[in-house]
């Protein structure tokens, strides 16, 4: 199974190309870890929900950071799910 690690942000966003690089660089080196980079211009809802939260980081639909996102805090919450799946 994989993880697919959502980013959730906008054209012309200044913390969403960091969030972006934290993403890159985490996930890199993970081989059951899929990326994706969304805007909230392709989604009403999610300009609904995430508006004024962007970068939103969602790992397997769930939210685990916004605004900024910590290099551990990601790796922790995909370890998490990862381990779930094993289980």
């Amino acid at each position: 199974m994989s993880v697919t690690v959502t980013l959730i942000g906008k054209p012309g966003c200044h913390l969403c190309d960091d969030a972006k690089e934290v993403v890159d660089r985490v996930t890199e080196p993970m081989v059951d870890v899929l990326t994706e980079e969304v805007s909230l211009n392709d989604n009403p809802l999610w300009a609904e929900l995430y508006g004024d939260l962007i970068p939103v980081i969602l790992v397997d639909g769930v939210e685990v950071a916004h605004w900024q996102i910590e290099p551990d805090v990601l790796e922790k919450a995909i370890t998490k799910r990862l381990t779930a799946e094993i289980d």
